[in-house]
């Protein structure tokens, strides 16, 4: 019989990921966790290819000279803007936990006068689904981008060019998931913590 060290014991997958987002809360079935890793992974393969394409300067977009004409002024633009755009969406993405998992339930320690007690549910269902609502425009920007055009009808020219295309869709098609998902989490929790109550 084989020994296996405690140390890699200790790290099995469910204690590994419980150390990262916390404990499930009580009666989140099995659907809903999965749905909230889903929902915290989605914005990976996205903030991959952007630092990749932008940061790395990998050949994953067609490389212009400039904006196109009409494309207005650029107010963002850098290494920091889009490791700031990546780091941003992976935190908010990682907020969907808090749906499923007991910090989602329950003020921090450290916050003064509330620390320990119960948060209210509107306290999250309100950014929840105000973030899954906006989150709804992200398959019409994709598809304005897919026909060469900016958001305001001008045409941009196609960002990808031959396997690119392929490559950036792969990137960029799962985020057409993450309000949908999240509006999905964000009704089981409102529903879940009321039953409670």
């Amino acid at each position: 019989m084989t020994v296996v060290p405690t140390a890699l014991t200790a790290l099995t997958a469910p204690t590994a990921l419980a150390r990262i987002h916390g404990r499930p809360a009580a009666g989140v079935p099995r659907w809903a966790m999965r749905t909230a890793y889903a929902t915290a992974l989605i914005t990976v393969p996205s903030s991959v290819w952007r630092v990749a394409a932008f940061v790395v300067e990998a050949p994953l977009v067609r490389r212009t000279d400039g904006p196109p004409p009409g494309h207005g002024p650029i107010l963002f633009e850098g290494v920091g803007y889009i490791v700031g755009l990546s780091l941003l969406s992976e935190v908010l993405a990682f907020l969907a936990l808090g749906l499923v998992c007991r910090w989602g339930e329950v003020w921090p320690r450290w916050v003064p006068g509330a620390g320990g007690r119960p948060l209210p549910v509107l306290a999250a269902v309100v950014p929840a689904g105000l973030g899954a609502a906006a989150l709804l425009v992200l398959p019409y920007a994709l598809a304005v981008i897919a026909s060469g055009r900016m958001l305001n009808g001008m045409p941009a020219g196609p960002i990808a060019q031959g396997w690119q295309v392929p490559v950036f869709w792969a990137a960029y098609l799962p985020l057409a998931a993450w309000g949908p998902l999240l509006g999905v989490l964000t009704v089981h929790y409102y529903r879940r913590r009321r039953a409670a109550a």
